[in-house]
């Protein structure tokens, strides 16, 4: 037989049952705790050491302060393991983007700033300027970051840019300041991957090039006629640049240059750049600063015209004459876009369509803007023959307009000269039948209705089109409309 002792057990005899709370951290939060705590002791022993070493002088000021902390913390936070890519690997690689990007800069061997830029990224101190873009964690690095640059691009300036998986890290001295600012570069390319913002000043940004960049020039996107002017590239890969007039490339978001810039939209200079033949022949496009740590790539597509069942157009660079008499109408439009969470900016126009009472053709177009996340955020606009654009309609976090939202449908009251109101809708190439409900019955067969509005105080019909496949899509709004 056996016996049961019903005395209390010893801690070493303590059985655990599946139905106990444990009031006690987890493993794993205990790990993440202790990692945290590991980051934090040792960054402020790297910037302790630094301060002290700086208030002594001597020969050895300038060497890196003893690490603590967990391995990987002091890995990391080494300026001797950073990772430095070889100058020509840009050539010989099939991944064209910033890990192509070798180590540039005058003080790219200066232990003591890369010491202080990896120890303000680990623990930033209240007066830290730190601006993160949507999206973008601001933890140190879990290992060695790569080095992109280590100079100073402007009087009394000092830059570091670090890259760190899919971050662009830029950390800047200034009057005594430091500020840090952190980008996203998910799937950057030889367009996306082209440049980084180092300074911004007294109305010019200076910019660190890809080394794949072989020329660089600058166009006003308002004047489409005028030539680009040639740019001289600094042996470093740096080259500077005016900034566009008005906020659009000073936002808050930029830590380094906060609070600057004035109001207003005049002349928009952007970089007009080419590859090196040894990446792809006769390859140039254009680069706008919208405000972001890096600059925003700028693509057209023309409208499809003639053919019954045209070939779907793809976004392709805004160099060619048609493409910078559009964006020269469209210019003021991209103050809109936040260039900090913004990697591209297609202009589509997916519609012609003819005016009432013989007024001439206007056209529809669909501006994408297209975050680094994916995400994108449209805005439909009707540009008569005179006058500016009218805006349609705005949708957030939309596929619309895109890769994988190819079919648009869009409508607005238009108001001719004589005093009329029109409904106006047109959608893109599959549209094959557009109806109105409503306040207002009407089919057409093709991608454009065209009719007398109804009286108000009516509300606005309901708009639906049926793509060739069938399907039916209605009017893009933000309430979600576009998809089938």
């Amino acid at each position: 037989m056996l016996s049961v002792g019903t005395g209390p057990r010893s801690a070493s005899e303590t059985i655990s049952h599946p139905a106990d709370v444990h009031t006690r951290p987890t493993d794993l939060l205990l790990r993440r705790t202790r990692v945290r705590a590991a980051w934090g002791l040792t960054a402020v022993l790297l910037l302790a050491a630094g301060l002290t070493r700086a208030t002594a002088g001597g020969p050895d000021s300038g060497l890196p302060a003893p690490y603590a902390g967990a391995p990987a913390a002091r890995a990391a936070l080494d300026p001797a393991r950073l990772v430095r890519v070889p100058a020509q690997a840009w050539s010989d690689t099939g991944r064209v983007d910033f890990t192509a990007w070798p180590a540039r800069g005058p003080r790219t061997g200066d232990r003591a700033l890369l010491t202080r830029a990896l120890g303000t990224w680990a623990a930033p101190t209240s007066q830290t300027a730190v601006a993160v873009a949507p999206g973008v964690s601001a933890e140190p690095p879990g290992h060695p970051p790569q080095l992109l640059f280590a100079g100073d691009p402007g009087p009394g300036t000092l830059v570091v840019v670090f890259l760190d998986a899919d971050r662009i890290v830029r950390y800047t001295e200034r009057g005594g300041r430091r500020s840090l600012d952190i980008a996203r570069t998910d799937d950057a390319n030889v367009t996306t991957a082209a440049a980084v913002t180092l300074t911004r000043d007294a109305g010019t940004a200076r910019r660190l090039l890809a080394p794949w960049i072989a020329t660089a020039g600058v166009r006003d996107l308002t004047a489409p006629a005028g030539a680009a002017r040639p740019l001289p590239i600094g042996s470093d890969g740096t080259v500077t640049t005016d900034l566009p007039h008005g906020a659009a490339g000073q936002r808050e978001g930029d830590a380094a240059t906060r609070g600057a810039g004035s109001e207003g939209c005049g002349p928009r200079p952007v970089l007009e750049v080419a590859s090196s033949p040894r990446i792809v022949e006769k390859h140039a496009f254009l680069l706008a600063d919208l405000g972001g740590l890096l600059p925003v790539h700028l693509t057209y597509t023309p409208p499809a015209e003639g053919a019954d069942v045209p070939p779907a157009r793809q976004p392709r660079e805004a160099t060619g004459p048609a493409a910078l008499a559009r964006w020269a109408q469209e210019a003021c439009t991209l103050g809109e876009v936040d260039g900090r969470a913004v990697r591209a900016v297609n202009l589509w126009d997916f519609a012609v369509t003819e005016l009432p009472e013989s007024t001439g053709r206007a056209v529809w177009s669909c501006t994408r803007a297209t975050h680094w996340d994916g995400r994108g955020d449209v805005r439909i606009r009707l540009r008569p023959p005179t006058g500016a654009s009218l805006a349609v309609a705005h949708a957030e976090s939309t596929a619309a307009c895109g890769r994988f939202g190819q079919h648009v449908l869009a409508a607005t009251l238009w108001r001719a000269p004589s005093g009329r109101g029109y409904q106006l809708a047109a959608g893109s190439r599959e549209v094959a039948e557009i109806t109105a409900t409503g306040s207002l019955h009407s089919r057409t067969a093709g991608r454009t209705l065209t009719a007398q509005a109804p009286p108000a105080p009516a509300p606005p019909p309901a708009l639906t089109a049926t793509l060739r496949s069938g399907a039916v899509i209605t009017a893009l709004d933000a309430r979600g409309g576009g998809r089938d």
